[in-house]
């Protein structure tokens, strides 16, 4: 999510007008599990975490989608979607459920570059079931699962059941950005089988390639030599953080990392984060003197170039800190910041930080308690 607000912050900070879409699967095997273990309604338990993290994106200062729509909201779509894949000769229908056959679509694993027997090992380690006696092929998946006892349920051409998860997101990316799209961001873990599978769905159905124009990885974090992760239970969670740390010394220190970058968390590197946010802050802050404008337009260049160059933020954090340098020896010197301190300032926005604002952005506080209605 971090790498997807810095490149929607700085495709508006080059003058681009960004149509961004979010959206929450709010019906999964997941979901359906945990709510069975807690005893809690799966939507109920949804719709409270989904809480929980819209309020930690906005307490970051993250640029809210202009739709943030629930999987929920498009069973219709995701039944036309599916009705279309049938009728391309790339989907099968079997005992209420309606599967993917894999091999019925020549370019899958283009995108993850994953042989097929790669492909089933690691789509058999996130939930895929290949001893589905339903299944053509144990890589074929499921679009729309039949209704099993105690579960929520849609009506749909092949008796009742929900969509699947990738379904899921293709059908809610082509009623919201259309039949091609510019940016897909994600986890590195999504590439196959998720994206992958998006990418089979999409293409047959609109018929155009590319699905996706520019895909955006985002690498893992590490704690303690381990993959962060749920399963593991070595999550280090946002609002922890934000009870010792300002929100912008949590931007700087993810933004001290380049996206496509395994990295480690280490706490000594976030309190040198805050440290750097206390001095963009001063910085933007900083009594100005007289006289000539600073030059500041090599800073601006050379941030952009940094940005430019595959979102290298750690190079674009590095200019803008030089930046902050530079502006505060000129303004113990009596000399005019001015222009220092309203580069230090536009080009934050791009890392989405606060500086000495007290709350976030208006629109980041409007669009996110817009959104959160949804999910009370």
């Amino acid at each position: 999510y971090n790498i997807s607000d810095l490149l929607v912050r700085y495709l508006e900070y080059r003058g681009h007008t960004v149509r961004y879409v979010q959206n929450v699967t709010d019906i999964d095997d997941d979901i359906l599990r945990k709510g069975k273990e807690v005893g809690e309604d799966w939507m109920a338990l949804g719709n409270r975490w989904t809480r929980h993290f819209l309020e930690d994106l906005r307490a970051l200062n993250m640029r809210p989608p202009d739709v943030y729509p629930r999987a929920t909201e498009v069973i219709a779509e995701i039944i036309e979607s599916v009705e279309k894949l049938i009728a391309a000769g790339v989907a099968y229908a079997k005992n209420g459920s309606v599967y993917y056959h894999t091999e019925s679509w020549e370019p899958f694993g283009a995108l993850s570059h994953l042989n097929k027997e790669e492909m089933l090992a690691t789509a058999n380690e996130r939930g895929n079931n290949p001893d589905d006696p339903n299944k053509r092929d144990p890589l074929d998946f499921v679009l729309w699962q039949a209704q099993a006892p105690g579960e929520p349920a849609w009506d749909s051409p092949w008796g009742p059941g929900r969509p699947g998860w990738h379904i899921e997101c293709s059908s809610l990316s082509g009623k919201f950005l259309g039949d091609t799209i510019d940016f897909h961001s994600g986890g590195g873990d999504l590439i196959f089988p998720h994206h992958e599978c998006e990418i089979a769905q999409m293409e047959p159905i609109t018929g155009k390639k590319p699905f996706v124009r520019f895909w955006l990885h985002a690498s893992m974090v590490r704690h303690s030599g381990e993959k962060m992760s749920k399963s593991l239970g070595n999550l280090i969670w946002a609002r922890q953080l934000l009870e010792t740390y300002h929100p912008d010394a949590l931007r700087l220190y993810i933004a001290s990392h380049h996206y496509q970058t395994e990295w480690s968390y280490d706490a000594g590197k976030l309190a040198w984060a805050a440290r750097v946010a206390k001095r963009l802050t001063r910085a933007a802050t900083a009594q100005s003197g007289h006289g000539e404008p600073l030059d500041v337009s090599a800073f601006e260049a050379d941030f952009v170039s940094a940005m430019d160059d595959n979102l290298n933020s750690p190079a674009a954090l590095g200019v803008l800190d030089d930046l902050a340098v530079y502006t505060l020896m000129a303004a113990q010197t009596g000399q005019n910041v001015t222009a220092g301190q309203q580069a230090v300032r536009k080009l934050s926005t791009v890392f989405g930080l606060r500086l000495d604002a007290e709350q976030p952005e208006p629109r980041v506080m409007a669009g996110w308690t817009e959104h959160l209605k949804k999910f009370e």
